[in-house]
């Protein structure tokens, strides 16, 4: 009797393994697999220093905010804000997309420009100018004083579109 559980319990334990043997090997086929996998594009590092334009001076805090461009139609946003030096890094923008990049900075104007990713590390500089004066129509400008010293250019549509006859009203 003692001769059959010895027998028994390495019987057992034999079976286990070949068992979970068999579910290992079978787990680990790629054969089955649903998808094929496919791997991520490349990207590119993209360092972008936001510097004023009148003293070249970084811009700390400047929100930095790529726009990607897929067909012409915009698909989403990512912001990042510029460091103490006024750098703002990203990577991971695909290889061979194009991206809006717009910067906003409190105390000056909007930047904004398309830029095609075509490099695998980039830098681009961009200078924040100070917002310009509003235009006023009470106030003279220079670059239209020269239009009034030419002469006016009559619209001859304005006298053939008049119409014929009487014109005492009704």
């Amino acid at each position: 009797m003692l001769y059959r559980v010895n027998v028994r319990i390495p019987a057992y334990l034999a079976v286990i393994c070949l068992i979970s043997s068999g579910l290992i090997a079978s787990a680990q086929s790629t054969d089955r697999r649903g998808r094929k996998y496919k791997a991520p594009p490349a990207t590119a590092k993209v360092e972008v220093t936001v510097l004023r334009d009148t003293d070249a001076k970084p811009i700390e805090n400047a929100a930095v905010i790529f726009h990607p461009v897929v067909h012409g139609h915009d698909e989403g946003n990512m912001e990042l804000k510029s460091n103490e030096d006024g750098k703002a890094i990203i990577d991971v923008l695909p290889i061979g997309n194009t991206v809006r990049l717009q910067i906003i900075a409190k105390g000056f104007q909007t930047y904004g420009q398309d830029y095609k990713i075509d490099k695998d590390q980039m830098a681009l500089e961009i200078r924040m100018k100070r917002p310009g004066e509003q235009y006023s129509i009470y106030k003279p400008h220079p670059e239209n004083e020269k239009d009034k010293d030419a002469p006016e250019k009559k619209d001859d549509k304005k006298d053939t579109e008049k119409p014929a006859g009487d014109s005492k009203p009704n």
